[in-house]
């Protein structure tokens, strides 16, 4: 399986999974079969709030999971009708989401915990993640 997680650094599979899927500036994509960990750039890091093109933003490249903090509405029913699954992340690392998602331990995204929002200083709606350390921006 190739999995994506939306990072703000990249630090290899000690990465820290950013906390929205549309404004992260790097993806690390594991894929969980050979153990191989790639860096892609974000494609569409800055388009409009509402726009994000998750395709765009991966350079086409074929995921069948994304594991992230938060992610807008848009982006999951685009990745949803791509067939992709989204996982809400638990753990601050992309090595210990792996290790849940092994294990069937990391739950989907629901339209009902997407972001609705973002604040005046840019925070998204799903901030409470962010600042309990899962799905850091930091």
């Amino acid at each position: 399986m190739k999995v994506c997680f939306p990072v703000n650094k990249e630090e290899g599979i000690d990465s820290k999974v950013f906390g929205h899927f549309g404004s992260a500036p790097v993806f690390i994509l594991v894929d969980t079969e050979n153990n191989s960990v790639t860096t892609l750039e974000n494609k569409d890091q800055h388009h409009e709030h509402g726009a994000c093109n998750p395709m765009k933003a991966l350079n086409n490249q074929k995921v069948d999971a994304v594991v992230v903090g938060g992610i807008g509405g848009g982006a999951l029913s685009k990745l949803k009708q791509l067939k992709i699954k989204v996982f809400h992340a638990q753990t601050p690392t992309v090595r210990e989401n792996i290790a849940m998602l092994k294990t069937n331990s990391l739950p989907e995204f629901s339209m009902a915990h997407t972001c609705a929002g973002h604040s005046h200083i840019g925070g998204c709606s799903h901030g409470n993640l962010i600042k309990s350390g899962r799905g850091s921006d930091q």
